[in-house]
């Protein structure tokens, strides 16, 4: 027994004698190539899983800042002068805006008021009038005419009986001449040519208690109506 594994161990000393004889670098060398075919081998008998194509980050639209100051939307900083130039155009705005605001509230509490001419007037004393003339001169103000013949004295309307027009009074042509339609009346009143379908309109006339004529335009009289032969219709002289 002891002669056979004697035999053996003589044996293997030339292999070991051949690795022992072998270069340091080459055995390096060796060693390297085999983890290489192993992690190779390795390789070939794992799976390999599909690559997952990566997504690119879309960018969102940048946010700008709403501060004032560096990186803020205004490029350029307020300068002094142009923001009070805008506070006090704001200011104009805003007081021509009140002051419009009020004035409307004004005017709805204190509303437009016709003044109309008085409808009861003095028309002065009846020697201040000339026999076959026709006085205009209250026309403007109170809108009537006065016309004195030979027994009477008597105030018309101004107001033409077609469409409400106001007639002139032509001294040549010795008549009313209405200026839209031509209508045409005679110093009495009575219309005599054109559309107007009858004669101006006569107002209540009298004396008053100072020996005055005092004309009441509330109470009127009307030729078609037989209302001209009224007492109060003319002013007996």
């Amino acid at each position: 027994m002891d002669d056979q594994k004697h035999l053996e161990h003589e044996q293997n000393k030339p292999e070991d004698a051949e690795r022992s004889t072998e270069n340091p670098e080459e055995m390096k060398q060796s060693e390297e190539n085999s983890t290489e075919m192993k992690i190779a081998e390795k390789k070939e008998i794992e799976p390999k899983k599909p690559e997952v194509p990566k997504k690119k980050l879309e960018k969102g639209p940048t946010k700008k800042r709403a501060s004032i100051g560096k990186g803020s939307i205004l490029v350029e900083p307020i300068k002094r002068r142009s923001f009070f130039s805008w506070l006090t155009l704001a200011w104009v705005a805003f007081t021509a805006a009140t002051g419009t605001f009020f004035g409307m509230m004004l005017r709805f509490m204190f509303p437009n008021v016709l003044f109309e001419p008085k409808q009861t007037f003095k028309a002065g004393y009846p020697d201040d009038y000339t026999i076959g003339e026709v006085t205009t001169s209250l026309k403007e103000k109170y809108g009537v005419w006065i016309i004195r013949d030979t027994e009477h004295i008597y105030a018309l309307s101004v107001v033409c009986t077609h469409l409400g027009c106001t007639p002139n009074w032509l001294q040549n042509e010795r008549k009313f001449k209405c200026p839209c339609h031509g209508s045409g009346f005679r110093k009495s009143g009575i219309n005599f040519e054109g559309p107007a379908p009858r004669p101006l309109e006569r107002y209540k006339i009298v004396l008053a208690d100072d020996g005055q004529i005092l004309i009441d335009k509330t109470k009127k009289f009307a030729y078609e109506k037989g209302q001209w032969s009224d007492s109060e219709s003319y002013l007996v002289v």
